[in-house]
């Protein structure tokens, strides 16, 4: 069994069927068949059912399936990091973000770019879930997010802690929080609150702020894109609580930004990529630009 056999075989598991298959191989179909046949007497099991000409995975053939995948993608991570050690620094460098640290990109992408010109971007947004998950599947390289997330799979650089401030209508700022805020006077605010799609994040620790001040926050909202929150609050609709460079970005003008006097959470963040994972020259080189 060798490296070519196993792309043939994960190439007919993806198609479905031998045609197919050959086609998208680039060869013809009899010597693809015989490669197949072959792999499967050496290893002594059946790896497809045959219905007529649809062929769907054995149980063995599941298991060499998910095998195969990893193999082959680590040959390519391994012809990438070859390429990378005789090229200069270009390509695509793929990065997925939370909008909520969206202000920490334009200026680092102007200097990159200045820098490494031979570099172009791929840029994907989503919560800090969702960026997690683009990570791990490699269709980005590099995502920026808030915490906390589980971080087994990943390696990370943590990025400086900032504070949360309130964000409200520039009409329905509460008595006595035209400069300050404190955390009490946001028990009787209608409240809009960053939720992640799946996974405890910000929403869980605003909520124990909250209780740690004496009262159940009255949130009417919960949305995954702070700026969706930003638009409703310049609205009217509510109140909300962000992380301070989230404003950075995007600030309607009908909204107020006020510190929080006496709240102690801390907005977090990082960027992550997939332990284990080869990384390219440009990726490496914008881990490395967080650290500076």
């Amino acid at each position: 069994m060798d490296v070519k056999q196993l792309k043939y075989f994960y190439t007919i598991a993806e198609e479905g069927q031998i045609t197919r298959a050959a086609k998208k191989l680039h060869m013809a179909q009899p010597p693809l068949s015989q490669q197949l046949k072959l792999l499967e007497l050496e290893l002594d099991v059946q790896l497809f059912e045959r219905h007529g000409r649809t062929m769907t995975l054995t149980e063995a053939g599941a298991f060499l399936f998910e095998k195969a995948e990893r193999i082959l993608l680590e040959m390519e991570e391994i012809r990438e990091e070859v390429k990378d050690r005789d090229e200069g620094l270009k390509g695509r460098l793929s990065i997925g973000t939370v909008k909520s640290c969206f202000s920490m990109l334009p200026e680092r992408l102007e200097q990159f770019r200045s820098d490494f010109p031979g570099v172009t971007f791929l840029l994907r947004d989503g919560d800090s879930y969702q960026i997690s998950e683009l990570v791990k599947s490699r269709e980005v390289e590099v995502g920026i997010v808030r915490l906390p997330l589980p971080m087994k799979e990943f390696d990370h650089v943590q990025l400086p802690d900032e504070p949360y401030v309130g964000v409200f209508h520039e009409e329905h700022i509460p008595a006595g929080a035209e400069k300050e805020l404190k955390m009490a006077l946001l028990e009787q605010q209608p409240l809009l609150l960053l939720h992640r799609v799946s996974g405890a994040g910000q929403y869980e620790m605003i909520l124990e702020e909250c209780r740690k001040h004496g009262f159940e926050p009255n949130v009417i909202c919960e949305c995954p894109d702070v700026t969706m929150l930003l638009s409703l609050v310049a609205k009217g609709v509510g109140a909300s609580i962000v992380p301070a460079s989230t404003l950075d970005s995007f600030h309607p003008s009908q909204i107020r930004v006020i510190p929080i006097a006496d709240a102690e959470v801390r907005a977090k963040s990082a960027v992550i990529w997939l332990k284990q994972r080869h990384l390219s020259k440009q990726a490496r080189r914008f881990v490395e630009g967080f650290g500076e």
